[in-house]
């Protein structure tokens, strides 16, 4: 028996109104915590330059690797809940909630430990040069202490959002950014910890943020009532957690072999050129935070319009889900065509924000601001099919559209490129691999809606 969609602001509320109030507060609290990582990099570039954000660049393949797991516990668990309640089977949305809540913390201690035990061969594996090595050491080692409490931030936070409070969840994620914009500077210059001051100050913020989204749970959900019986971790939930979310980890995975397979190619090709390989890691790691931002904002859509999607979808309110597809789209292009001019006019401005540098630094991260970012117009239609493929539960589609840009072809075009072109080679990958996901993400899209027009005039369709 269906839960009647009028029962639920998520069925009945108009859509750009719902888009608005679930995605500006996601946006809101995903571009504080973009900025705070780039204020974490304007304080390293001050204070130590441009050797320290190469170190910060070394380590952010770890980074994406425990957001790659944190998103898709909490895009499944969130997915399957709201699936569920959409269809009126509230008892199993209860069970999937404390499901998804036990392996959330099981994930994060796990991962933890085992970035101790191979705490150097991941240096190595990340590309770390002996110049910037220690600095690496000092800021990882503190890092790592953070992770069970990421996990549980974000994959709380899609659960919050899922169960109709997304403003809460804004203020869970954005404790912990506050804290870190507060606390760089006094543990970095006031007590003299240099680049650790940065890392303790984040992996702080971060416990605050998850005792913030945990207490939410605890004191109680709106649309459901979790016991201490629901806090048990079943396979069968897990397997479909996972599979809803899998886009959204292949995604973020992808990120981390990108960043790997970037590093050591800028590495080995940046001794090549004049550029010198610190310059070229410390350029391109200023410019990946640059890009946190706008990706930011394409998550902060995603994740507001993923409650919409997974309830209508559940519902057979397919004119509901067609809609807010529709807009998802139409924001994200949006976004992207706004951060692509400022990219082409102001690169100089916006690297400067990090430092002082010599001319070889602000050349090269002029060049590759522009050039390899230089699709941003077109990036927000890849995120929002995958968003939308993944709130639906079409995991394997969610997941190969996630494939396209990063493993695909970014991946292979880093490795084939630079034997030709050498670091120029890395440069045009970028666009390359933009041009070609992008084309194949509006021929999904479009047969998408096709689809949707088919399920409107005959429910049974889908």
């Amino acid at each position: 028996m269906k839960e009647n969609v009028g029962e639920n602001p998520l069925g009945y509320e108009k859509v750009g109104r719902l888009i608005l109030r679930f995605s500006i507060p996601a946006i809101a609290s995903n571009l504080l915590n973009a900025i705070y990582n780039i204020i974490d990099q304007v304080f390293i570039g001050h204070g130590i330059g441009y050797n320290g954000i190469a170190a910060t660049t070394i380590t952010f393949p770890l980074v994406t690797l425990v957001a790659a797991v944190s998103i898709m516990l909490g895009i499944g668990c969130a997915a399957s809940f709201n699936l569920n309640l959409g269809a009126g089977n509230k008892e199993k949305a209860v069970e999937i909630a404390g499901n998804g809540l036990c392996v959330m913390a099981i994930s994060g201690v796990s991962l933890m430990t085992l970035s101790i035990v191979f705490f150097n061969p991941l240096l190595n594996l990340f590309g770390v040069t002996p110049e910037i090595l220690p600095l690496t050491k000092d800021y990882m080692q503190i890092i790592i202490i953070g992770i069970p409490f990421q996990i549980i931030t974000v994959g709380t936070c899609y659960l919050v959002r899922a169960d109709g409070a997304p403003t809460w969840a804004m203020i869970s994620m954005m404790s912990g950014a506050v804290f870190n914009l507060i606390f760089d500077p006094v543990f970095m210059f006031g007590f003299g910890w240099g680049i650790k001051g940065i890392a303790w100050a984040t992996a702080l913020g971060q416990i605050l943020s998850a005792s913030l989204s945990v207490s939410y749970i605890v004191r109680g959900m709106k649309t459901v009532s979790l016991t201490k019986k629901s806090f048990r971790p079943r396979l069968s939930y897990t397997k479909t957690m996972c599979l809803l979310g899998i886009s959204g980890f292949v995604n973020q995975f992808a990120m981390t072999l990108v960043n790997i397979v970037l590093n050591n190619t800028l590495k080995h090709y940046g001794d090549l050129s004049h550029y010198g390989s610190t310059v070229v890691l410390g350029a391109v790691g200023a410019i990946s935070k640059i890009n946190t931002v706008l990706v930011s904002c394409f998550a902060g859509v995603g994740h507001g319009c993923q409650p919409i999607y997974s309830f209508n979808y559940g519902a057979k309110a397919f004119a509901r889900v067609k809609d807010t597809l529709k807009r998802a789209l139409t924001c994200n292009v949006a976004i992207g065509v706004a951060f692509f001019t400022m990219f082409q006019l102001f690169p100089h401005m916006i690297i400067s924000i990090f430092g002082e540098g010599s001319p070889e630094y602000f050349e090269f991260a002029t060049r590759y601001l522009r050039i390899y970012m230089f699709m941003t117009f077109s990036n927000g239609i890849q995120s929002a099919s995958t968003f939308f493929f993944s709130s639906t539960g079409r995991a394997k589609m969610g997941a190969f559209v996630s494939l396209t840009r990063q493993i695909i072809f970014l991946i292979p075009l880093l490795l084939i490129l630079p034997n030709f072109y050498g670091i120029d080679g890395a440069v045009f990958a970028g666009p390359i691999a933009d041009t070609v996901s992008a084309t194949l993400s509006i021929i999904f899209v479009t047969r998408e809606f096709s689809k949707l027009n088919k399920a409107i005039s005959s429910p049974l369709a889908l």
